[in-house]
């Protein structure tokens, strides 16, 4: 696959880690106005680094779109007199809708939103993945590209706002709540070092409990909780202080917060 990422800067990034470690393009593009930040990726084998978007589209099939959304426009109204009929148009961009696009490029063109997270740069992003109709016949494609980085969900595009919540703000939240749990295990005797390893280990069994055995995680919960035990004594102190209800409010001002930036 010949792809392009316009727009190089931390997500781009991340998504250009995660497909040179897995070998996914035979070519990749990685796009930036200043491109003195990124030279050294062009020392990765059948990676070109550029300032010009256009050579960029040129030289490429798939093209991932990771810019500012008030650049977005711009570029694709620049890039638009350049497109060839196979090219598949990728926006990672917050808020920008498939309309939008289409508006600029014309509603034939295989137009994919995909949302994925920073994780990606280490294969775990969850990405969810929604098209225009003709986009459909190519969203194979997106999802075969963001597999290889993680794990991939279609989702009608109505849902894209609240997925980027749960989703790419959701690593933050789970950075927030692993930094608090070493901040409680340095408190409880353990040097600054083993606080966090403990509380990363932990975060990332308690996920793969859940993947792995399919159950609700209130079942998991039961497994560890014993009568007048020290972990029920902990949950209840938890959510008497409102650890689920912030954490709910949390997504639901963030999800607020996404769609008036959109509107």
């Amino acid at each position: 696959m010949k792809i392009a990422i316009i727009g190089a800067g931390n997500l781009g990034l991340a998504i250009a880690k995660g497909l040179v470690v897995h070998n996914s393009a035979t070519t990749l593009y990685l796009t930036k106005r200043d491109t003195a930040s990124i030279s050294t990726w062009a020392d990765y084998p059948n990676v070109t680094v550029t300032s010009d978007n256009i050579e960029a589209v040129q030289n490429s099939d798939i093209l991932i779109f990771a810019v500012q959304p008030r650049h977005f426009g711009e570029i694709l109204n620049k890039i638009k007199n350049h497109l060839h009929e196979n090219h598949i148009l990728i926006s990672t961009i917050t808020g920008y809708k498939i309309s939008q696009i289409a508006q600029e490029v014309g509603n034939d063109r295989f137009i994919i939103r995909a949302m994925p997270n920073t994780a990606i740069s280490v294969s775990k992003s969850m990405t969810c993945i929604c098209s225009n109709e003709v986009g459909k016949k190519r969203i194979q494609i997106a999802e075969a590209i963001f597999n290889k980085l993680g794990t991939s969900l279609s989702i009608p595009e109505e849902q894209m706002q609240a997925a980027t919540v749960i989703c790419a703000s959701g690593i933050a939240f789970w950075m927030r709540l692993i930094r608090a749990t070493t901040q409680g295990a340095i408190q409880l005797g353990f040097d600054a070092k083993e606080a966090q390893e403990l509380a990363m280990q932990t975060c990332l069994g308690a996920a793969s409990l859940v993947i792995t055995s399919g159950n609700h995680p209130e079942q998991e919960i039961d497994r560890v909780t014993t009568p007048k035990g020290c972990t029920i004594e902990g949950l209840n102190e938890m959510e008497h202080q409102g650890l689920s209800s912030s954490l709910i409010k949390g997504i639901v001002t963030s999800y607020n917060k996404i769609n008036s930036i959109g509107n």
